[in-house]
C-alpha cells in the first residue's frame, strides 16, 4: 500500500469518527409512574439534532414507542416498538415527531420529539393531535402542552 493510499484511509477514518463526535444519545424512560404523573415518557418533550439518537428505555414493563400516524415529518420513517423492549431510533429528517405508547395512547401516554430547528410540520401535527387526544380518558391535555414547547 503506498502512502497516498494510507493517507486517504487515515483521512476518511478520521472524517468519519469526527461524524459520530456530534451526533448525541439520550434516553427517554417509560414509566408506570413519573415526576408528572401515571403512564408517562421521562422527559416527555425533548429537542434534538439531526441524527441524534434516542432509546426508548423500557424501565417498567408492558410499554412501547411507537410513532403517531400523521405526527412524523414527511420522509421521515415511523417506528413501532415491542412492548417491554428498549428501541432505539435515530432521526434524521428534521421536525416534530408525535409518540406514542400504544398500549396506554388512551391515557394520554405521549410525548413529542422536535429534531432540530425545523417546525414545518407542527400545524399538521397539531390538528393530528386534536383528532387523536379525543380518544384519551384522562390527561386531555398532555400533548397540547407537550406541543407548545416547539419553537
Amino acid at each position: 500500500m503506498n502512502i497516498i493510499t494510507k493517507k486517504l484511509i487515515f483521512s476518511f477514518l478520521i472524517s468519519f469518527a469526527c461524524f459520530d463526535l456530534y451526533s448525541e444519545f439520550h434516553t427517554i424512560k417509560m414509566l408506570n409512574q413519573g415526576a408528572t404523573g401515571i403512564m408517562v415518557f421521562e422527559p416527555a418533550f425533548l429537542k434534538v439534532n439531526i441524527g441524534d439518537t434516542v432509546t426508548f428505555e423500557s424501565t417498567d414493563a408492558a410499554h412501547n414507542s411507537a410513532s403517531i400516524p400523521g405526527m412524523i415529518p414527511s420522509g421521515a420513517t415511523p417506528w413501532n416498538g415491542q412492548l417491554s423492549r428498549d428501541i432505539s431510533v435515530t432521526f434524521e429528517v428534521p421536525g416534530v415527531y408525535g409518540y406514542q405508547c400504544t398500549p396506554h395512547a388512551m391515557m394520554a401516554m405521549v410525548g413529542v420529539i422536535q429534531v432540530g430547528d425545523d417546525n414545518s410540520n407542527i400545524e399538521t401535527a397539531k390538528s393530528v393531535a386534536l383528532q387523536f387526544k379525543s380518544s384519551f380518558v384522562m390527561n386531555q391535555t398532555r400533548l397540547d402542552e407537550y406541543l407548545s414547547k416547539i419553537y
